[in-house]
């Protein structure tokens, strides 16, 4: 990344910290900064996060190791990231209308993990996040090798988890994600 996409960033970053602060209360943004300019492939992948719609913003640090942790914040599930199936072996069992890609695959390729259950519940506590929308949420192993897949929304001022057909996709259905740097 050069410099002044660098920079671009930063201030991109800089500006949605400000506008939202009860997202990172007892966080210091001198502090996220200096953590991440000796962190290029963590900027690479926030820059990855902002340009599929995500939104990325600080949502907590890790006590322990000091690390923060950046989780796509746009409204409704990033639309850069939709239409796409949950995993590769999902994509790859459609016999038909097959996607391009699928949020797993997503995932990795912009160096970033899905979130969980646990992870997506904490995002509805700092907002109202897919109220139009769903995002996939990491599936447990159990469910998983059964050929399901879950997703998330809050609707009726609730959130839901359900279950679908891990080869499913949506236009409505994309995926968050989490960075920890």
């Amino acid at each position: 990344m050069k410099a002044q996409q660098r920079q671009e960033l930063l201030r991109t970053l800089e500006q949605r910290y400000e506008r939202n602060m009860p997202r990172h209360k007892g966080i210091a943004w001198a502090d996220v900064e200096a953590r991440l300019k000796d962190k290029p492939r963590a900027l690479q992948s926030l820059r990855a996060m902002e340009d599929s719609g995500g939104e990325p913003d600080v949502v907590g640090r890790d006590k322990q190791s000091g690390a923060f942790t950046f989780c796509d914040c746009s409204a409704e599930s990033p639309t850069g990231r939709r239409s796409v199936c949950y995993d590769k072996d999902a994509r790859e069992s459609r016999k038909e209308h097959r996607p391009e890609a699928s949020a797993v695959e997503m995932a990795a390729d912009l160096g970033v993990e899905l979130l969980t259950e646990e992870q997506y519940r904490a995002l509805q506590e700092l907002g109202e996040f897919d109220t139009k929308s769903s995002s996939w949420v990491r599936t447990p192993e159990d469910v998983r090798s059964r050929g399901g897949a879950l997703f998330c929304d809050r609707r009726y001022g609730r959130v839901f988890v359900y279950h679908n057909g891990a080869q499913s996709y949506y236009a409505a259905r994309g995926f968050r994600t989490s960075l920890r740097v």
